[in-house]
């Protein structure tokens, strides 16, 4: 397997299931990364703030959160992110906060289907530039 990483940075993850926290954060730091997780609106804002992260992962999806609320969240804050749009559902939702993202002035947006496999993840994270 090929971990190699140009480039290093910070991200954040929000999702509701710590099992797909734990794993993002795993694959995230073996590429380098320096990695915050959250699991819900208020802790996600907080640590953005905080942190200033280069790469922002987060489920579309979650119980009291709206992922495509939270993408606004971030354009409207003028956040230079790079962002991962994760969803196990409703693949029309996550299209709709990649669009949103684009258009607001996000650095990238990415979106990739649950499961997500390692792979996968791993390639969407490493091909963001992050200087």
């Amino acid at each position: 397997m090929d971990w190699t990483h140009i480039a290093t940075g910070s991200l954040l993850v929000v999702d509701d299931e710590p099992r797909f926290r734990d794993f993002v954060k795993n694959v995230a730091v073996k590429l380098g990364f320096d990695v915050e997780c959250a699991s819900d609106r208020q802790e996600f804002k907080i640590l953005c703030d905080a942190n200033h992260p280069d790469v922002v992962v987060l489920d579309i999806v979650m119980p009291g959160i709206d992922g495509v609320e939270l993408v606004q969240w971030l354009a409207e804050r003028g956040k230079q992110v790079h962002v991962v749009i994760v969803t196990g559902f409703a693949p029309n939702y996550a299209v709709l906060a990649k669009k949103l993202g684009q258009a607001k002035g996000l650095l990238s947006v990415t979106t990739l289907t649950k499961p997500v496999k390692m792979a996968a993840l791993r390639d969407a994270i490493r091909n963001i530039d992050v200087e």
